[in-house]
């Protein structure tokens, strides 16, 4: 029997839930998905990669649920359970004292939603919880100097929301997060196939439509492929072509909505911080800076430098994992990057 767990570092995210443990590395990468009974929310049948399995796929008797919306809790039950299981997946239950865990979250969660992710974690099993904002975590993961009186500038697009944050100092200065991701840009591929060719898809094939066509700028050279689904007007199967451009029109809205933020955060940054981001760029973190053409897009809209962060879909977890493997640093971040809870 172990006598001290491990320290773990999580980022719960909206679509995926990263654990990594100190030195082991990340050892978890997994759907926040839960497939429970209908009649009983407390009978799980399954957890991450086995629940995206049965994703479109469960009978009446079995519901998928996605426990943190937007990067909040939507469901705390639901999400105490997920944490318990990748705790014990992790790291096991043979440990007398109980682990610490860092958790990301996103930037300006308020507080009564904080208070419920550090709930969740100590039901879990965690003996002390950390918050930090996703947008540090990313800088730090990123290779960026956020203990330096240098401003940095990060975008972090995830599956729930779009964080933006100049951080220096080893703290956040300005963030924004606001509810558009991955998941807003399949529900708006979702709503336009639906709209103009009165047929249903599912979630599935809406990422899979995105990772394939879809892009931030139109193209010069336009690509299509084949969907199938539902006919809203009959009970039968169809399928359409789908090409970028209409891709590109599906999702312009939620890319429009991160250029805002982007904006709002821009017109906070003090004049100092402002003229080194002018030099820096941008940074764009999060798995949604893999969408086409993303970076040319801000770049062209703001007429700011910007650059993608080398895997840039495991910013956050590495920036965690960074503070895992120096627990001292965690006493050091500023207020606005920590909140600490026994």
């Amino acid at each position: 029997m172990a006598f001290f767990a491990p320290e773990i570092g999580i980022d719960l995210g909206t679509s995926n839930t990263v654990v990594y443990v100190r030195g082991r590395g990340v050892v978890i990468s997994e759907p926040t998905m839960v497939v429970i009974a209908s009649d009983n929310k407390r009978n799980v049948r399954a957890v991450g990669d086995e629940a995206k399995f049965l994703m479109g796929r469960t009978s009446e008797a079995l519901t998928l649920v996605r426990p943190i919306k937007n990067g909040s809790i939507a469901d705390f039950d639901l999400t105490e359970m997920l944490l318990r299981y990748f705790i014990r997946k992790a790291i096991g239950v043979s440990h007398v004292v109980k682990p610490k865990i860092v958790i990301s979250v996103p930037a300006g969660l308020p507080a009564v939603n904080r208070k419920a992710v550090t709930e969740a974690a100590q039901v879990a099993g965690a003996k002390t919880v950390y918050l930090i904002e996703k947008p540090f975590a990313a800088a730090i993961g990123s290779g960026l100097p956020v203990y330096e009186p240098i401003g940095s500038m990060v975008v972090d697009v995830g599956g729930g929301t779009t964080d933006v944050a100049i951080v220096s100092l080893g703290g956040i200065v300005v963030a924004q997060s606001v509810q558009v991701g991955g998941s807003k840009m399949d529900e708006a591929i979702i709503n336009y196939i639906k709209r103009e060719f009165n047929m249903l898809i599912g979630d599935r094939t809406a990422e899979d439509v995105k990772i394939d066509l879809a892009t931030a700028m139109p193209l010069a050279e336009g690509r299509a492929v084949r969907i199938r689904g539902r006919d809203l007007l009959s009970p039968q199967a169809m399928d359409i072509e789908f090409t970028s451009a209409q891709a590109y029109e599906a999702i312009k809205e939620p890319c429009r909505a991160i250029i805002a933020a982007i904006k709002w955060v821009l017109e906070r940054t003090p004049p100092e911080l402002a003229a080194d981001i002018m030099r820096g760029g941008i940074h764009l973190t999060g798995g949604g800076a893999q969408l086409f053409a993303m970076d040319q897009f801000i770049a062209t809209e703001l007429g700011i430098p910007v650059a993608i962060a080398k895997e840039p879909e495991d910013c956050t977890i590495m920036g965690l994992g960074y503070l895992v493997e120096n627990m001292q640093l965690l006493t050091s971040i500023g207020r606005n990057g920590l909140t600490a809870g026994e």
